[in-house]
């Protein structure tokens, strides 16, 4: 079954549990936000990638509004609840100034496999280490998701919303290890030529070959 959804679509992918803060300055968003405090609505943000809406969005939930301007802008807080797949586009909803759409509800299949688990965090580790990132690694919980670190993986947006379109954590999984087994090779490398490059120069204290 269907609904109709506000959207704001940005050029970004939001993952269901993630918080996020927006500035809010043109006034068709202004009305939106407007709507999320006097009527609690939800409104979804489905990426704008290569100058199209995507099919696939989060919706997002209005948890506070933390500064009013002036001028009517405002900054507020959001969190991200479920993800939606865009049936129906209104470049306006009814009676509105901003978008809309109707919308399918997608389940979450959030039940991982605990072997590639083990692994990701393995080598998330190396990785937040290679870039001096080890705190974002010692708050990382036990039982995270795919979804917890996938804004620290240095993915692309495209590869963000590959990681929106996978149905299950399993498959969101492989992809995540995927990505880590194609570049902890190169900034490892990337570390050893550092240290080459620190070493030339200084007085070298080698033992000679025996031959």
């Amino acid at each position: 079954m269907t609904r109709l959804l506000a959207l704001f679509p940005l050029n970004l992918v939001a993952f269901p549990g993630e918080k996020l803060n927006l500035h809010i300055f043109e006034p068709r968003y202004r009305q939106l936000i407007h709507d999320c405090i006097e009527k609690g609505i939800t409104f979804g943000i489905p990426p704008y990638i290569n100058n199209a809406v995507s099919t696939l969005g989060t919706e997002m939930r209005l948890l506070s509004v933390e500064k009013t301007y002036e001028n009517g802008e405002m900054d507020i807080r959001t969190k991200a609840v479920g993800v939606f797949r865009i049936e129906e586009l209104f470049r306006e909803a009814p009676g509105k100034l901003y978008a809309g759409a109707q919308v399918t509800d997608l389940p979450d299949d959030s039940v991982g496999d605990p072997r590639q688990h083990t692994q990701i965090r393995e080598q998330v580790q190396q990785l937040y280490d290679v870039l001096g990132l080890r705190r974002l690694f010692t708050e990382l919980p036990p039982n995270f998701r795919v979804y917890d670190i996938a804004h620290n993986l240095g993915l692309s947006t495209e590869q963000e919303y590959q990681l929106l379109e996978a149905t299950t954590e399993t498959a969101r999984q492989r992809q995540v290890l995927g990505h880590l087994e194609h570049i902890l090779p190169v900034l490892l490398e990337t570390e050893r030529l550092k240290d080459r490059v620190r070493l030339n120069g200084h007085f070298k204290n080698l033992t000679p070959p025996n031959f």
